[in-house]
Parts: C-alpha cells; structure tokens; sequence
C-alpha cells in the first residue's frame, strides 16, 4: 500500500488516539475547560462562560471518547474508535441540549459520578456544535504523528488521561441554591432564595409561600410576586404582633439570631452557627469561596401561630432555620422547596462528621498524608545514597515538586477546593511516577543492608499514620482550620524523619561511582625539593 505525502497509517490500539489527546489543540481545550469551569464561571457568571465550557468540552471529549475505547478493546482500529467518539459526543450532546428527556437522563447519571447535578435542556448550547470540526481536524493533524516511544504513550495515560477525565467530570450544569427572602405576606409564610451560581448578587428572588405555616408550600401569583419584588427593603428584625415585647434580629455578617423580651430595650443569643462551625460548612458546600457572603443570614420573618410564634430565618447556601412555636429552632435547609433541585438536599452537619459532603477534603488529606510518607523515603534513599558514595544531586528533583505539592495543599486550606484539587493531583501524580522510576534505581545503587529496608518501610508507615491521624481528622471537622491540621501533620513527619536519618548509619562509605566526580584521578602536588 502507497502512502503519499509522508502519512502513515492510521494503526489500532490506543497510540493514535493518545496523540489526539494530547494535542496541543486537545490540551488547550482541557485547561480552558477546568480554568473556565473553577475561575471565570465563578468570577464572570453569564452567557459566554456558559458557551466556553461548551466549545472546549466538544473539542476535549471526542478524543478522550476515543482513548478509553482503544484501552477497553485494544484491538479496536483507531478509525473506528475515533468516528465513534465524535458521533457518540455530537449525538450524545444534542439529545441532552435539545430534549427535557435527554437532559433528565443525564442529571441522573452525572449526579452518579459527580455528586447531586442538574443538567438543563438549552437548544443555545447547540451552537458548540461546530467545535466538532476543531477535534476532527486534531486527528487529522494527530495521526500523523502518533505517540514515537511507549514511554511517551505510558506517560500520556498516566497523566493527560486523569486530568482530562477529571476536567470532564467536573464539568456540569450547578445549581446552588442560596436563601435570601423571609417575608409574612396577608398573614402567609413565604420565603425565597436564588441560584448563587447565576445570580451571585441576587437580583432574581424566586418565592413560595405556604398557606399552612410552613407544612407545604406553592409558587406566588402573580399578584403575590408583585407585592413582594417592588423595591421591598430585606427585613433584619421583626416583633410578634401579638406580643410585641417579643422581637427577633439577625446579626450582619454572622448566622446568628438574638431575641429581645423587652421590645428592643435588651437582646440575648437565641440561636446561631459559630464561627468554627460557619467555617466546616464553607468546607461542605460546593465552591462556596466566600463564607462571609453565602453563609450569612440575610432575613428573617416572625409569623403568629395559635400556639406561639414561629421565626423563619434565610441563612443563604445554608437554608432556612425555623424557630418553632415551643421555641425550639432547626435548621431545615431548603427541603422540597428547592426550586432549582426539584429534590430534598441533605443538610451537611455542623460538626464536619459525615464526610460524603467533604469527599475533596478527604481526597486531599489521603494525597498529601502519602506524600509526606514518601518524603521519608526521599530523604532515607538520598541520606544512604550519599554516605555509599552516589551522586548527592540524584535525588534533587524529588524536592521541588514536594514543596510545590505542599504548597497547593495549603493554598486548598484557604481557597475554592475545586481550583486547586486537580492541580494538586497532577503533581502529585507525576512525583508518584517519578519516585517509582528513579528511587528504585538510587535505593538499589546504594546496595544498603537489608536491616535498612526495614527501618525505613516502618519510619515511612509510622509517618503515614500520624499524619493521616491529623488529616483525616480535619476532614471530618477535628480540628476544624486546616492551618492546624496542616501543623500536626507536619509535626507527625518529624519521628520518621528521625528514623530516615538513623537508619543512614547501616551504610559503608565507599568511593563515588556516579556522575559528580571527574573520572580521572585527582593531580597529587608534590612540593619542590629544597
């Protein structure tokens, strides 16, 4: 067979996709998508955020389609698996973006993989569609130059795949539900919230209002909507009509409720979510960045029951509190009321104890306990090599990467999980990759005794434990600042480093035999004959 022009043919299995996605066109469209998805959506919410993600995921998802097919048939023809993934994603798409039930399958699937998700039916989406074009024309260019060496293929799965999948994954419709309205409407609960993700300023308030205090609840008329949306004031105190002294406020800036049995002349704490507790929530909820702006308490309303008094409270990501008319308060969330889920969403508790809500927190305390295990390993391989006469710069490369994965780690501490999570485990997985080809190479040049093995397989253990003690803890909810949990589990590397260094004693020193010192013997200066 004749081939012009220098193109080879396409082959099977899994090395012409790999290059597709690891184009440099593919692996523009996977930063835009994650950068887009974690930054610009957050910071400038709005149509073209919306049709960014759409464009790149078109772009990104074919070529991945088409990886994870060769990887599951390894026989498959890259031809075959490469048109399958540009018309499943088109297909697959245009079902969702232009069918209510195409939309409703996929927000049952994807809230399988990536936690409660709503996924909308918009035909406007459909305008990404010609960004097929633009992956059709990477494999095109791709499969021309397929992956040269199995290294490189190894590599791109180890590391293009991951991240890509978890740019897909992480890609979706969100909808956070924030409360911002409580309001007695002709003697009528009513309450209101917004989608933060949409409207973060909160200009579009969507009411219900419950003709049995709080038991169900119904959209407004619209009669009722135009009462409550004409330039109405949030209302942060209130007093009970039929016992005036009683009178309720909520405080700016805190969830937190003060009530005054005197008419306002004296108030007392009612009820609140300290400080601490506003901070495990802010670790609960997705993308929630700012804790000082999304879990506050906005408005509060106070309703005359037969029995007493009820106080709703709008506490923003957090939901509603109700205190009842025996004075009991709870915090009821948003329960069916959500008009943005269509389903009950659970209530994260206040002491961090159920880590299904803090899944990344929990991920990330695992990543970086094991990376601090590994440091032990680092420093006993390169101690030993060193005193055995190896090169002392072999094991260098290991400590950039370990301060930069720290770093990020801390960064996570204080800053939107999802921003800096798939960066963290990029790195982390290169330094996996790295300390599984290089330190086996440096521990076995050393030739350490084998007593040496066995001191540092238990200092490495003993460093995984304590460390994962204080990030596991922090995880869920002890101890509650991640600056502390980071201090602990630094603390806990120290007796494995201790137990590194020790075990450097069981090495012989002996001549260089690696890279470092010149080859030819030193020049011996002989002093001149008096």
């Amino acid at each position: 067979m004749i081939h012009c022009r220098g193109e080879r043919p396409a082959p099977g299995g899994a090395g012409a996709p790999l290059a597709w996605l690891g184009h440099p066109v593919t692996v523009i469209a996977l930063v835009v998508l994650v950068v887009n998805d974690h930054v610009l959506k957050t910071a400038f919410p709005g149509w073209a955020t919306g049709k960014l993600s759409d464009v790149a995921g078109m772009v990104l998802a074919p070529p991945l389609v088409a990886v994870v097919a060769t990887l599951l048939v390894p026989r498959l023809p890259s031809r075959i698996a490469v048109a399958a993934g540009l018309a499943s994603v088109g297909a697959a798409f245009t079902a969702v973006k232009a069918t209510g039930y195409g939309a409703g399958v996929a927000s049952a699937a994807w809230s399988v993989v990536n936690g409660p998700s709503v996924v909308l039916a918009d035909p406007t989406d459909l305008l990404a569609l010609p960004a097929l074009a633009v992956a059709w024309w990477t494999w095109s260019q791709a499969r021309l130059r397929p992956a040269p060496t199995r290294v490189v293929r190894v590599l791109r799965v180890a590391v293009v795949l991951p991240v890509a999948l978890l740019g897909v994954a992480a890609t979706s419709a969100p909808s956070y539900p924030d409360a911002r309205g409580a309001a007695v409407l002709d003697g009528k609960l009513a309450v209101g919230e917004v989608n933060a993700y949409h409207d973060p300023a909160g200009r579009d308030i969507g009411w219900s209002i419950s003709d049995d205090a709080g038991a169900t609840w119904r959209p407004l008329t619209p009669g009722e909507a135009g009462v409550l949306d004409a330039d109405r004031q949030p209302v942060r105190s209130a007093c009970s009509r039929a016992q005036p002294a009683r009178c309720y406020r909520i405080i700016p800036g805190r969830i937190r409720v003060e009530e005054s049995r005197d008419g306002g002349a004296s108030w007392r704490l009612s009820w609140e979510v300290t400080d601490d507790q506003r901070f495990i929530l802010s670790r609960s909820y997705p993308d929630l960045a700012d804790p000082d702006k999304y879990l506050v308490s906005h408005e509060l309303a106070v309703l005359d029951a037969t029995a007493g008094h009820l106080v709703v409270v709008a506490n923003g990501r957090d939901g509603y509190a109700v205190r009842r008319a025996d004075g009991r308060w709870d915090r009821v969330g948003f329960g069916v009321k959500n008009r943005f889920a269509g389903e009950e969403m659970p209530l994260p508790p206040l002491d961090g104890g159920d880590t299904s809500f803090r899944a990344l927190d929990l991920l990330v305390g695992i990543v970086l306990a094991i990376v601090l295990a590994a440091l032990v390993v680092i420093v006993a391989g390169d101690l030993i090599g060193r005193r055995n006469g190896l090169n002392r710069w072999f094991a260098f490369p290991f400590y950039p990467l370990l301060a930069t994965a720290a770093g990020l780690a801390a960064l996570v501490g204080v800053a939107p999980m999802d921003l800096f999570t798939p960066f963290l485990l990029l790195l982390t997985a290169l330094f996996v990759i790295g300390l599984a080809v290089a330190m086996p190479i440096m521990i076995v040049s050393a030739s350490p005794p084998p007593r040496w093995y066995g001191e540092v397989l238990l200092a490495a253990v003993l460093t995984l434990v304590l460390t994962l003690v204080a990030l596991v803890g922090w995880a869920n909810g002890t101890p509650v600042r991640p600056a502390t949990a980071a201090l602990a589990a630094l603390a806990g590397t120290v007796p494995g480093l201790f137990m590194a260094i020790s075990a450097a004693r069981l090495g012989k020193p002996r001549q260089r035999v690696m890279l470092g010192d010149p080859p030819w013997p030193r020049p011996i200066h002989i002093p001149p004959l008096s």
